[in-house]
């Protein structure tokens, strides 16, 4: 859905607009980007005009349920930090990271297409992500928790790439990889 410069969504329909978003997450997931849009609707419990009305194209559908399962990542951040120490955020919310990598995998495919409704969300996603990371990372260096030699980008990365596991080695794996991860970033620290 887009909105207006100056306009103010109302709650019920940022509320609504939500539940559509995550009903397509939910279904994409599943069934992949391309489900039927009627699947979508079901799921959020709307028509089907519904869903157009919001997002007259796929891809615009595709890129909103993006949009917000990043916020939803990246917001979870400060959350975290707020909720528990230093160390124990950060391994918490790049578990979160790891979960978002695993679900978005069917994405990937549709953010690479071409279309140029997705040709903005690379810089989103770094925009989000990285100061979300920064902030985790620097509270748990200045905590003493982890070492002071690791980039947030270069941490996204490396998760990134714990989760281009082959389907041969279960659901959990790429959790366990970013948990030895986490203890590598703990490594060489002073107790």
């Amino acid at each position: 859905m887009t909105e207006q410069p100056g306009r103010r969504v109302r709650a019920d329909a940022r509320r609504n607009t939500d539940a559509l978003l995550e009903a397509a997450a939910a279904v994409f997931a599943t069934s992949g980007v391309d489900a039927p849009v009627r699947e979508v609707a079901t799921k959020a419990g709307v028509g089907v005009g519904t869903v157009y009305r919001h997002f007259p194209k796929r891809s615009d559908l595709v890129a909103a349920v993006f949009r917000h399962s990043v916020d939803s990542c990246a917001d979870a951040a400060p959350v975290l930090a707020a909720e528990h120490g230093p160390g124990e955020a950060l391994a918490l919310w790049l578990q979160r990271y790891t979960s978002f990598i695993a679900t978005k995998r069917g994405l990937a495919a549709a953010l690479h297409s071409g279309d140029p409704a997705f040709d903005a969300l690379p810089a989103y996603f770094d925009g989000r992500f990285r100061p979300a990371l920064g902030a985790l990372l620097e509270s748990a260096v200045a905590a003493g928790e982890v070492r002071d030699d690791v980039e947030p980008g270069d941490l996204l990365r490396a998760v990134a790439n714990l989760c281009l596991a082959g389907s041969d080695v279960g659901p959990d794996h790429s959790r366990r990889m970013v948990d030895l991860l986490v203890d590598g970033l703990r490594y060489g620290v002073s107790p």
